[in-house]
């Protein structure tokens, strides 16, 4: 799994908590301390993360940071 991977896999973690939670952009945005624009980047993968924001994405999304990273990571041979 490369970076851009990593980081797609990442934001879909990110969307399937926020929209399990039933919240928009916005609404996860005045939760925590991201911008409103910057979550949508997230959830496709076209950011690199600061572990601040990791932080506050897990506070908006109500859930505990380790959550984000359990996803399946694939090697490619």
């Amino acid at each position: 799994m490369d970076r851009a991977e990593f980081r797609i896999a990442f934001g879909k973690q990110v969307e399937k908590f926020r929209k399990k939670l039933g919240l928009s952009y916005r609404e996860l945005a005045q939760k925590c301390d991201v911008d409103h624009s910057n979550i949508s980047k997230i959830e496709k993968g076209e950011v690199d993360l600061r572990i601040s924001t990791i932080q506050e994405l897990s506070k908006g999304l109500e859930i505990h940071p380790q959550e984000l990273f359990n996803f399946k990571i694939i090697e490619k041979n």
